[in-house]
């Protein structure tokens, strides 16, 4: 009886056994063509390297280069403003009208950081629920992860991975505005400044930062006491601001997002900059900005692994910390030493 239960028990194991080879070969054959995937329109698969974009997986880097050559054809829209200034409304109601218009949408909403679990707090997307249905809409929450400029690390290459499957229009929703939060200005074609009336003096003192990277201003809850106000202080500010090189003026838009006031009026602001910009060669401009961009993140995300990676293998840490706590060093030579090292350039003790 016993020898019959342990040749049953052999049996099933085998027949277990039998189809989990073929399965784990499936798994890695998807886990590795995601970009073939992603260009026969698997949206599962776009979502798929989205999180290992945001996790910094291994891989990811390689599928990105695979996408790379199908990008460049869609319109990236950036909105930007303070919080509660009713930027994911209005970037609701942007799709809408898009999506009438016939036009597939991205939309990459980032969100603040959860103190606990390090991910988005998901109040963007949770605004846009009605377009989850929707197959020609595709949203993607990012959490900030302590990210200044108003963007995430990974921001530009999920908006290239939204262009290779085929989005005409990518919306960018920054998780705030302020003086040092100007990235999206890199990233977009367009930026839209969301503001709201009352703002008063922090218009004047956001000048020096928001105001020339904004190529659109949105009065957002127009509604509101003050709004005559606050487009008066933005006109005056706009008119203290250097001229712009590609020679466009910046619009200034009344909207009330929550009924849907004004943004139709919005999205035409947007095409006729798109046109502005594709009149005075602005356009190549900013492409050519944001290809740098692009490389520059990608070059320092690289150095600074590498570096940190050699130290991490050498261990090397302790002494380099002890060093600088005894202060027989200081950071400033260490790092062009730890350089040196990398970069087998010694010369005399400096790197040149």
């Amino acid at each position: 009886m016993i020898l019959d239960r342990i040749n049953l028990i052999r049996v099933v194991k085998a027949s277990v056994r039998l189809p989990i080879m073929p399965l784990v070969s499936a798994f890695f054959s998807k886990m590795t063509n995601l970009a073939k995937r992603i260009l026969e329109g698997d949206v599962l698969a776009a979502s798929r390297l989205m999180r290992n974009i945001d996790d910094r997986m291994p891989g990811a880097a390689e599928e990105l280069r695979k996408l790379f050559p199908k990008t460049g054809r869609a319109g990236i829209i950036g909105i930007t403003g303070a919080p509660g200034s009713g930027k994911s409304t209005l970037v609701d109601r942007m799709v809408e009208i898009f999506r009438n218009e016939g036009k597939s949408v991205g939309v990459v909403a980032i969100d603040p950081t959860s103190p606990f679990t390090g991910g988005a707090i998901l109040g963007d997307r949770l605004r846009m629920q009605r377009h989850a249905t929707d197959e020609g809409v595709f949203i993607r929450s990012l959490a900030t992860r302590g990210c200044l400029g108003g963007l995430t690390r990974s921001t530009h290459d999920i908006v290239n991975v939204m262009d290779a499957m085929g989005k005409d229009i990518i919306l960018v929703e920054t998780v705030g505005v302020g003086q040092d939060e100007v990235e999206i200005a890199k990233l977009a074609h367009t930026s839209v400044v969301v503001l709201v009336p009352g703002m008063g003096d922090e218009i004047q003192a956001m000048k020096a930062g928001i105001i020339e990277i904004g190529d659109i201003f949105v009065i957002n809850k127009c509604e509101r006491e003050g709004t005559d106000k606050t487009e008066r202080e933005l006109r005056m500010a706009l008119e203290l601001s250097k001229k712009r090189e590609d020679g466009w003026e910046p619009c200034i838009f009344r909207t009330e997002a929550i009924l849907g006031k004004g943004t139709a009026e919005l999205v035409l602001g947007i095409y006729r900059h798109r046109q502005s910009l594709m009149q005075s060669k602005g356009l190549e401009t900013k492409l050519r900005a944001r290809a740098k961009a692009i490389f520059l993140e990608i070059l320092q995300s690289e150095v600074m692994s590498r570096f940190v990676a050699n130290i991490e293998k050498k261990g090397e840490w302790d002494r380099i910390i002890d060093d600088l706590m005894e202060k027989r060093t200081d950071p400033y030579s260490m790092v062009k030493r730890v350089m040196a090292e990398e970069f087998g350039k010694i010369r005399g003790g400096n790197i040149s």
